[in-house]
């Protein structure tokens, strides 16, 4: 009678670790499917990026010689636009810049969260996410002074600007994006995923 009891207790104990190995797998499973969306969804969206900017690059291509080319703020669009790019040796990172902030902008390259357009008179904000790998301005933090970003306008031009500050503020201070009207700044800014901060990095053209 024992045996057969313990025999019993054998069999649903078998039981139970096998239900709880599929449950495992199907949860590893559901959760590697997750993963490889997500990651597939982040590739796509920089895709998207690198495609405006070699069409920015190619309109500049055919458009450089062209005199009769009108190329002010006035005659451009008021919904969302290229309105140059940025470009950081140090972290390996290029991509347009958009004329506006959105959910759905951010997700594809940084945006301008406010200011001028770029190499204006002005400090020119431009906010990226921080993906904690090495895509938009996961690396921001690693920005050091003296270290050069380069701005690239519609028109073609790019300007040198050198870091002079890299540091950190609460969600709420807004301090960093004050205007600015005696020289050419840019201010970029991400988050610190660590902390709920924001990094802020500060260039000015010389």
């Amino acid at each position: 009678m024992n045996q057969i009891l313990v025999t019993k207790k054998f069999h649903k104990k078998t039981l139970f670790f096998k239900l709880q190995f599929i449950l495992s797998l199907i949860i590893i499973f559901i959760s590697s499917f997750y993963f490889l969306y997500i990651f597939y969804v982040m590739k796509s969206e920089e895709k998207k990026g690198e495609l405006l900017l070699d069409t920015v690059q190619l309109s500049q291509l055919y458009t450089s010689n062209n005199n009769n080319i009108d190329t002010s703020i006035s005659r451009i669009p008021s919904s969302p636009f290229i309105i140059g790019s940025i470009n950081i040796e140090k972290l390996n990172i290029s991509y347009p810049i958009f004329s506006e902030t959105s959910d759905e902008l951010l997700k594809i390259s940084p945006c301008r969260f406010y200011g001028p357009m770029p190499n204006e008179f002005g400090n020119l904000c431009i906010a990226a996410h921080n993906y904690d790998n090495t895509k938009f301005f996961s690396r921001l933090h690693e920005l050091e002074i003296n270290d050069v970003i380069q701005i690239q306008d519609l028109s073609g031009n790019t300007l040198l600007y050198y870091v002079y500050d890299n540091y950190e503020v609460s969600i709420n201070d807004t301090d960093c994006i004050l205007p600015i009207e005696n020289h050419k700044e840019i201010t970029l800014i991400t988050c610190n995923n660590q902390n709920g901060n924001r990094i802020i990095v500060k260039a000015i053209a010389k």
